[in-house]
């Protein structure tokens, strides 16, 4: 196992330079999720760690090794592609070994650590099939297997999710998740999704056009975004930003709320408005209310609210809770 430091790493494509120097440094057995929005930089990071990128400028760390100049076999790391990128005419554990037979391992090496892979993620009762009789989950897995067989120092996962259903991706994450824990070694993980972000990571790295915003722990950035982006990026609905008057009011360009931290009430610190949707999901229900001099807000209530479009509401924002922005999208620390 082994941490990986990025030190002031850079990447062009002729004119045009997509990540800027880059400063990170990842603990050995570390969980860090790379994190925002497409063309933000985050695959490019990750393939520039694992040698199919090669840096503009600035070093790759792994272990205390500069990696630069090695091949992406010589670093010791492990890639999963949300491809899967699975031998079609081989069988689970055929693709599962498939690198180690390039390593000319002996085939009870071989047999022993895909059997070992195979009982960690649940496939040993398809390890004489072909990826064509899997499922997309299953398919995952085998990926995920062949990376583990080989016992590298760094896992590398670019959005491995992607192309499962919602049921398939929160069950796997959940393994990912379980698996990281087992093994203890080093992961770095490529997602659009902050829900996987924050699911998973020991920290989240929140990437935005080519430059780190913020590095930090789930709840820490959730609770604490050093930019109205990363406010806005992290937790599920999105938060309100509002402007205006209610955000003059307490001294700020713009306000943010999270849905989560509205309540219904009644009195003269509310915002009356009326709800133009509602979403019922069971555990909470999300309204989505047109309030005058706020614009469209969304708001989280507990799953038993029978709220109805058309109804009128007063929203009092829980102030403990607000967040303040200055006219450049940085926090107003009271």
């Amino acid at each position: 196992m082994a941490g990986v430091q990025l030190i002031n790493l850079s990447k062009a494509y002729g004119d045009v330079e997509v990540l800027h120097d880059i400063n990170l440094s990842i603990a050995d057995g570390e969980f860090v999720v790379f994190v925002g929005p497409s063309g933000c930089g985050k695959s490019t990071l990750l393939r520039m760690i694992a040698g199919l990128e090669k840096a503009t400028g600035g070093d790759v760390m792994i272990g205390d090794k500069r990696a630069n100049d090695l091949s992406p076999r010589q670093r010791d790391i492990a890639m999963v592609f949300q491809s899967y990128a699975l031998y079609p005419q081989m069988t689970v554990a055929q693709n599962m070994g498939f690198s180690l037979s390039l390593e000319r391992r002996s085939k009870d090496e071989i047999s022993q650590k895909v059997k070992e892979a195979a009982e960690a993620l649940k496939l040993g009762p398809f390890l004489d099939r072909k990826p064509g009789q899997l499922s997309g989950g299953q398919r995952q897995r085998v990926a995920i297997g062949r990376a583990i067989v080989r016992n590298p120092q760094v896992f590398l996962l670019d959005e491995p999710l992607s192309n499962l259903d919602a049921a398939l991706r929160s069950e796997t994450r959940v393994e990912i998740s379980e698996l990281h824990q087992r093994m203890n070694t080093t992961m770095i993980y490529v997602t659009h999704d902050q829900v996987e972000a924050m699911t998973m990571a020991d920290r989240i790295v929140v990437l935005n056009a080519g430059n780190i915003e913020q590095v930090g722990s789930p709840m820490d950035l959730y609770n604490h975004p050093e930019s109205e982006f990363v406010a806005g990026f992290i937790g599920s609905p999105k938060m309100n930003f509002v402007k205006g008057r209610y955000a003059e009011a307490v001294g700020a360009t713009t306000l943010g709320v999270r849905p989560e931290h509205f309540a219904i009430g009644q009195g003269d610190d509310t915002w009356e408005g009326r709800v133009t949707l509602v979403e019922r999901l069971g555990h909470d229900t999300i309204l989505y209310v047109n309030v005058r001099d706020a614009g469209a807000l969304t708001v989280s209530l507990d799953g038993q609210h029978g709220h109805q479009v058309g109804d009128t509401v007063h929203l009092r924002p829980q102030l403990e809770f607000i967040h303040r922005f200055n006219e450049i999208g940085k926090p107003i620390v009271a």
